[in-house]
């Protein structure tokens, strides 16, 4: 199996904050890794540090064997690493298909025509020009791969069945919160991602829709789909991932197989503090307090 990203010394301060404080981890490829930890541990700065929306102060991160630290959100996104929001951000004005469309974007190729001029400030504005015409105007390779993007639509909304399909022209705005959650996990899944970040997949949603997500998560694992989830539902973590990072204070306290972690005595206390997470411990009640802790801290 082999490695698709690998983190070493991150770091990431806000003034006296250290958010995230010498992070190492790695994800080999059709792996799924769950970061979990209380309120304040650093889980979501870790994933936009992962995503190039925040740059790190120190540290490596290699994905596909290349150090891509403090590259933006752009080109990490280009390079194959696509994400959702703690926040569901859906563009509410636009319909349920045109916010998967704007996923693709990664893979547009006809309809962005000279890339390598994008990045230059003096002469970006001759791709904008010609990226106009060609919409304008159209072409057979446009058309095709427009026709492509639609045909990826079409399977990612298939994906949420009757919570979706049906509401492909629908303005995001009318669609329930979870639904737009749904819309969010289909917009970053269109592009094909090598690594999908997901920061709380499940926030907001009840039971039922919980276990829906988890069995669609399950779906997407078998299928080799490499995952970071950030998450506080631990039925999720248990279910769905291979290893479990647990972060507390900015730094790693635990790696390793979810049943390991679950039983482990520092993320107890983490949890519940010293003296409740030795109670626990001496009682066996990890598991149970490991639950009881991550409810309480949603």
């Amino acid at each position: 199996m082999s490695r698709v990203l690998e983190v070493s010394g991150l770091t990431r301060t806000f003034g006296a904050l250290r958010a995230v404080d010498d992070a190492a981890f790695h994800v080999d490829d059709g792996e799924v890794v769950s970061i979990i930890g209380p309120n304040g541990s650093g889980k979501t700065t870790t994933i936009n540090l992962l995503s190039g929306d925040l740059r790190p102060d120190a540290g490596s991160i290699r994905f596909a064997g290349e150090d891509v630290a403090g590259r933006s959100a752009d080109a990490m996104a280009r390079r194959g690493m696509r994400r959702t929001f703690q926040n569901g951000r859906v563009f509410a004005n636009a319909t349920v298909e045109e916010n998967v469309l704007v996923g693709q974007v990664p893979l547009a190729r006809a309809a962005t025509p000279l890339p390598a001029l994008r990045g230059i400030p003096v002469v970006r504005w001759v791709a904008l020009v010609a990226e106009t015409v060609l919409a304008t105007v159209g072409s057979p390779a446009l058309r095709r791969e427009r026709r492509e993007m639609r045909e990826r639509v079409t399977t990612q909304l298939a994906r949420f069945q009757t919570r979706l399909a049906p509401r492909r022209d629908h303005p995001a705005w009318t669609l329930s919160y979870a639904n737009r959650r749904r819309t969010e996990i289909a917009r970053a899944l269109a592009s094909d991602p090598a690594v999908l970040l997901l920061d709380e997949p499940t926030a907001g949603m009840n039971t039922a829709e919980t276990k829906e997500v988890i069995r669609q998560l399950l779906e997407l694992k078998a299928q080799g789909q490499t995952m970071v989830i950030v998450e506080h539902k631990l039925e999720l973590v248990m279910t769905v991932s291979d290893r479990v990072v647990v972060m507390d204070g900015g730094r790693i306290i635990a790696d390793g197989p979810p049943a390991a972690v679950q039983n482990d005595e520092r993320v107890i206390e983490a949890y519940l503090g010293k003296r409740r997470g030795h109670v626990a411990a001496r009682t066996h009640d990890v598991a149970g307090a490991v639950l009881h802790g991550t409810e309480e801290d949603k």
